[in-house]
């Protein structure tokens, strides 16, 4: 995976995107919104996490202000900060807890992606975990009304993690290397 240098960051995280959860179909509702030009990504130059949530809340404004039809999601990337999963969980926890209290938990939700990503119960070796690994730290800031969309056109959301978690363990570690070699 590359460096956290800012100005390889948001290459490297695209490129992620379009290999592993377009590619893979990890995200099936990410592709349009990419070919759309409808994702924004912000790189955070925060120098602490109470930055971050500053980040966060100007990118939630942002999103209120736009149409979906504008910008229908926003990739916030945290090149400098929340390299220990830990303390980016932290983090999360605490962005989640601010959704709520802002009465924005029925208009957005997040997804969390990180290097050393890791579900619960899961060996951090474990190639499934590989399924919410990115280059570097991000939220993902997903408006409901684009979940409600996929689930009203009759996507099995519920069945997505399963699916990929098979999907990462048929394509095993070196596979998922292979995704980001240089072509």
């Amino acid at each position: 995976m590359p460096t956290r240098d800012p100005s390889t960051a948001l290459a490297a995280c695209q490129q992620w995107l379009e290999r592993a959860v377009i590619g893979l179909n990890l995200c099936p509702y990410a592709r349009a919104p990419h070919v759309g030009g409808r994702i924004r990504w912000v790189l955070s130059e925060a120098a602490d996490s109470d930055g971050v949530i500053e980040e966060l809340l100007r990118e939630l404004e942002h999103l209120r202000q736009h149409e979906i039809t504008e910008v229908e999601t926003t990739l916030l990337v945290v090149p400098q900060l929340l390299a220990d999963f830990d303390g980016y969980l932290d983090l999360l926890h605490a962005a989640e807890a601010l959704l709520q209290a802002l009465g924005y938990a029925g208009e957005f939700q997040l997804a969390s992606f990180h290097p050393d990503y890791r579900f619960e119960g899961a060996d951090a070796d474990a190639v499934e975990n590989c399924t919410n690994r990115s280059p570097l730290p991000m939220l993902h800031v997903l408006r409901e009304d684009s979940i409600s969309r996929i689930v009203d056109a009759g996507a099995d959301v519920d069945a997505i993690p399963e699916r990929n978690q098979q999907r990462l363990r048929e394509l095993g570690h070196a596979g998922w290397r292979r995704l980001f070699e240089a072509d």
